[in-house]
């Protein structure tokens, strides 16, 4: 059933005005109504074909119809153009395609200033350009390249010019799977034009031009990758100088001005260089500090570029402050450090013209106590400075404490020692200042020790130690056993990472009381017509030893604990007597060091060392075994064991010897493994020991090994393993050695 009748949304006007549309016949009678044709509406008449087209003749050579507005004739002759030239062909793409093979060149990427492509061999490409070297920074299938339109000598900066784009380059830096990338390459070439033109403002270039290039070849065939080539132009111009120089108040330190002026190390006229304004602001400071300006200043440098001039005036605003002099020292906390004792730190005296060089020195020689975590060393102005007269400052010296005890153990085995049990408990600072406390001990297989230390650092003068030593030590080794009781009292100069001294001694005193015998017997002896090996003990001597050992050394090298260049020489001197058997028996004993160092190769250093040692003025059967000398180990003839090279008695017991002669060198090659900090130490040592006073060199011994040098920040990291090349029987055939530093 369908229903009729107004949607909701339907307006009531709406359906009066649809029934006013429908005729009263279609309500009485709707069907009927629906049958009845549709009026006729008159049909138009139809309209006329169009008229065929003329035929004509159309031809390129028709006139055409005049233009409105017109008014130039058309030409009636054929336009002369002259023919395009051709481009030489290169010879640097044609060697990057295999024989007929079909090269596009590609100009979207960077271009010029105008966006086009430049193309090596064009019309005003300069014979400069052709013939520039290419840069060794090189990307798969391409290259980077920069051409000079002038001469070498006109861009005399051309070298560090290169090596800083090298290390900054956009395009340099590519990834490799972006490399063929053209878009990727013209957005960094964009980025390397911009840098080049920077770079040559540095240098002074300041109407400096760069075309920059980025092209690609496609190559024919599958056996020739595509090639994408990055190319700057560089135009340099005239190189700018420097103009005015303004320097602010320097003017006012009076007689110091000439030459503090001169420090900066520019003047009018100069090439203009970004580098000198840096390197000049930096010298002048120095100088400032140097002269006795603690409280300079110096501001921001300022060039103002003068295109017209093609010069540059420079502004740098100083203001000296004043000059002073040392006055003093004083300490936040005097109960701890002193001022008393900072000045025997300080290497200045007060009246002495203030040094920035002596400040920092100053800084650094209180943290080396050990005692402090960090120091702040203030001047303080006491009297300010009158016309010709400087002022006054003191230092004012805060520290914060650092922990003053320390508990260390090492343990350890070895083959032929067996177990070592070392450990150790000191105050650094029990007896302010600087009065240090040490007990420690060992238990060990061959040696037992047990020992005090009293030291007092910075003792009447910087770097400077008095040492007192207690211990007792009972030893068994190979080469002898001893059982003593020894006092060391030692005043010496040392030197120090902080301040590496050309010259250090050392003088002392030493008591001994020792029970000793020569070493343990492990030969063969003839008994009673039979022959075996024996367990058999010499009796042990009483000895009691009083030396005076001296010593003075000067180090020409340049580095303490890894040294590349220079030499070295000490020389040790010790008059003793030794007490033995109701004897009194005064000798001399004696040696002597060399080493040397040389720079053979990148990366390789020869290192050589001599050794030289004498007792003389008496027996060898006067001398206590322990103070006797012996030769091997990983500071002597590396290869054979500790003191294990000496003369033997008939049991094939090691004796010692009053002579002792050695020689070592090696080459030290770093290998570039671990960034840098492994190195290689192929070495050979050769020595002896002789029962007399000097030695005979009969019984020289050879050893020879590879080592490992591992640079560890704060010295290297030494292993070496070395073999006896004549070794005796019973010798071990591998010896292996570890410490820190070199072996000399």
């Amino acid at each position: 059933m369908l229903w009729a009748g107004p949607l909701a949304a339907q307006s009531s006007t709406t359906d009066a005005r649809l029934k006013e549309l429908i005729p009263d016949s279609a309500v009485a009678d709707p069907q009927a109504w629906a049958q009845v044709a549709p009026p006729a509406m008159p049909v138009p008449a139809p309209a006329a074909p169009p008229a065929a087209p003329v035929a004509t003749d159309l031809r390129p050579d028709s006139p055409t119809n005049d233009l409105p507005g017109a008014t130039l004739a058309w030409p009636d002759a054929e336009l002369a153009l002259p023919p395009l030239p051709s481009l030489a062909p290169e010879a640097e793409i044609a060697s990057l395609l295999p024989p007929a093979s079909g090269v596009g060149l590609i100009g979207p990427g960077a271009g010029s200033r105008l966006g086009l492509p430049q193309i090596a061999g064009a019309p005003g490409t300069t014979a400069a350009h052709a013939s520039a070297p290419d840069l060794h920074d090189a990307f798969s299938g391409g290259r980077l390249r920069l051409d000079y339109a002038v001469e070498a000598a006109a861009f005399p900066e051309r070298a560090s010019f290169e090596t800083r784009f090298r290390a900054l380059s956009a395009v340099a830096t590519l990834p490799s799977k972006d490399q063929g990338n053209v878009g990727q390459l013209a957005v960094r070439a964009a980025t390397d034009r911009d840098l080049l033109l920077r770079l040559l403002r540095t240098y002074g270039y300041y109407d400096g031009e760069v075309i920059q290039t980025v092209s690609r070849l496609i190559a024919g065939t599958a056996a020739a990758p595509t090639a994408v080539n990055v190319s700057f132009e560089i135009v340099p111009g005239p190189r700018y100088s420097f103009g005015s120089i303004e320097l602010g108040q320097l003017s006012a330190t009076g007689t110091d001005y000439p030459a503090l002026r001169q420090s900066l190390g520019i003047a009018t006229g100069d090439p203009l260089h970004a580098d000198a304004i840096v390197a000049g602001r930096a010298s002048l400071d120095t100088a400032l500090g140097q002269t006795g300006y603690p409280f300079a200043k110096i501001g921001d440098a300022a060039l103002l570029v003068d295109h017209r001039r093609e010069a540059g005036d420079l502004t740098l605003p100083i203001t000296p402050g004043g000059k002073y002099r040392f006055a003093g020292i004083t300490s936040t906390d005097p109960r701890f450090l002193s001022a008393r004792h900072l000045a025997r730190i300080a290497r200045f005296k007060p009246g002495q013209t203030w040094q920035r060089s002596q400040v920092d020195d100053f800084r650094q020689a209180i943290l080396a106590t050990g005692l402090v975590a960090s120091v702040t060393v203030t001047p303080q102005e006491t009297r300010a400075p009158t016309p010709g007269q400087p002022g006054d400052v003191t230092l004012n010296v805060a520290v914060a404490k650092a922990k003053q005890r320390t508990v260390s153990a090492a343990i350890g085995y070895d083959t032929a020692e067996g177990f070592r049990l070392e450990t150790s408990w000191e105050n650094r600072n029990l007896f302010p200042p600087e009065g240090m406390l040490r007990l420690r001990g060992i238990a060990g297989t061959q040696e037992q020790l047990a020992g005090m230390t009293l030291r007092r650092n910075n003792f009447a003068g910087r770097d400077r130690t008095l040492t007192f030593d207690l211990y007792a030590q009972n030893a068994d080794l190979t080469a002898y056993a001893a059982r003593k009781l020894d006092f060391v009292a030692t005043y010496e100069r040392l030197t120090t990472l902080i301040f590496q001294k050309p010259w250090v001694w050392s003088v002392g005193v030493e008591a001994v009381a020792s029970a000793e015998r020569e070493g343990m017997p492990n030969g063969t002896v003839l008994g009673n017509g039979h022959t075996g090996t024996i367990n058999y003990s010499l009796p042990r001597i009483n000895y009691l030893t009083v030396a005076l050992p001296l010593r003075v050394a000067y180090d020409g090298s340049d580095n303490l604990l890894d040294p590349t260049h220079g030499w070295r020489v000490a020389l040790r001197v010790s008059p003793e007597v030794s007490l033995a058997r109701f004897r009194n028996s005064p000798y001399v004993s004696s040696q002597f060091d060399l080493s040397a160092y040389q720079s053979v190769a990148v990366g390789t250093v020869l290192a050589e060392r001599v050794r030289l040692g004498s007792i003389f003025g008496t027996g060898l059967e006067n001398i206590a075994p322990s103070r006797r000398l012996y030769a091997g180990g990983g500071a002597s003839i590396r290869g054979f064991g500790y003191d294990l090279v000496g003369p033997r008695n008939s049991l094939g017991e090691l004796t010692g010897g009053r002579s002792l002669y050695e020689f070592s060198i090696e080459a030290r090659m770093h290998t570039g493994l671990f960034g840098g900090a492994m190195s290689l130490v192929p070495f050979f040592d050769a020595g002896g020991v002789g029962a007399g006073h000097t030695p005979n060199f009969r019984d020289t011994r050879y050893g020879a090994g590879l080592g490992l040098r591992y640079e560890t920040g704060f010295g290297p990291l030494r292993i070496d393993v070395g073999t006896p090349l004549d070794p005796h029987p019973g010798d071990s055939r591998v010896g292996v050695y570890i410490a820190l530093g070199q072996a000399f």
